[in-house]
């Protein structure tokens, strides 16, 4: 395994801990970033056993100086940025009409305004390895409704702004493409489809399975394809793939 640096935020739990852990098996150095250390150490343990160096940074996204003091402890322990997979981002699941300012602000300060500093942050080491980044948007995206706003304003602006990084990483040489996954069933989802549920008149239990077939999907999706996902999407294989953003929510969105 060649020297190869990847940082995966949201690294704790759901598909960022997955994308870590898979990452490992093709990166020599993994950087485990989020809010939550007990969890992250946990993570790099799995990705140790995969043979990579692991590097734990617990912090908040949200905070301004979060994205120097990232970059600045990965150059100083491996001296690159390979990869950067943005996967942080916890989105308040209320009400347009309930949501208050500092709600909102919470959402866009650590999903956007995380991902678009650590990105700039990031982007001198990315520019002299000829990197890659990838953002995490969601299909919200492209179906926003009213009882979870916040969650489909702020993926289409994901996915926006992954398509302005990637037209100045054409010059720049970084690739940047964006991924909406469609439900995979996290903490999060479960979390999720506790305020679906009494929404459509129904217990938790009974949303977690009917859920996938209102939908439409047959079933709910995994972090590990996710994790695959974002390995094809930093691998060489996929390097003129660019400005791009994939789906992979099991046919959640029926348009074309």
């Amino acid at each position: 395994m060649s020297k190869s640096v990847a940082v995966v935020t949201g690294a704790s739990q759901g598909m960022g801990r997955s994308t870590a852990i898979r990452l490992a098996r093709d990166f020599s150095s993994i950087v485990l970033v989020a809010r939550n250390r007990t969890h992250l150490e946990e993570t790099a343990a799995k990705v140790r056993e995969e043979g990579a160096e692991a590097l734990v940074i617990d912090l908040d996204l949200s905070d301004r100086a979060a994205a120097a003091t990232v970059v600045g402890q990965t150059l100083d322990a491996f001296k690159r940025i390979d990869a950067l997979v943005n996967i942080a981002g916890a989105v308040p699941q209320i009400d347009l009409f309930e949501m208050t300012d500092e709600q909102w602000d919470a959402g866009l300060g650590l999903k956007l305004h995380g991902a678009r500093r650590l990105t700039i942050e990031a982007w001198p080491a990315l520019t002299e390895t000829k990197g890659s980044v990838v953002l995490m948007s969601g299909n919200s995206a492209i179906f926003p409704k009213a009882p979870y706003a916040a969650v489909g304003t702020i993926n289409a602006a994901i996915a926006a702004l992954a398509k302005a990084f990637s037209d100045r990483g054409i010059t720049d040489g970084v690739q940047v493409n964006s991924v909406m996954p469609g439900p995979v069933m996290t903490d999060r989802r479960r979390s999720y489809l506790k305020h679906w549920a009494p929404i459509h008149g129904m217990t938790v239990e009974e949303a977690i399975d009917k859920f996938p077939q209102q939908a439409e999907i047959g079933r709910y999706g995994r972090p590990e394809e996710i994790a695959e996902l974002m390995a094809f999407l930093v691998s060489p294989a996929a390097r003129w793939m660019t400005g791009s953003t994939l789906r992979m929510d099991g046919s959640e969105v029926k348009s074309v």
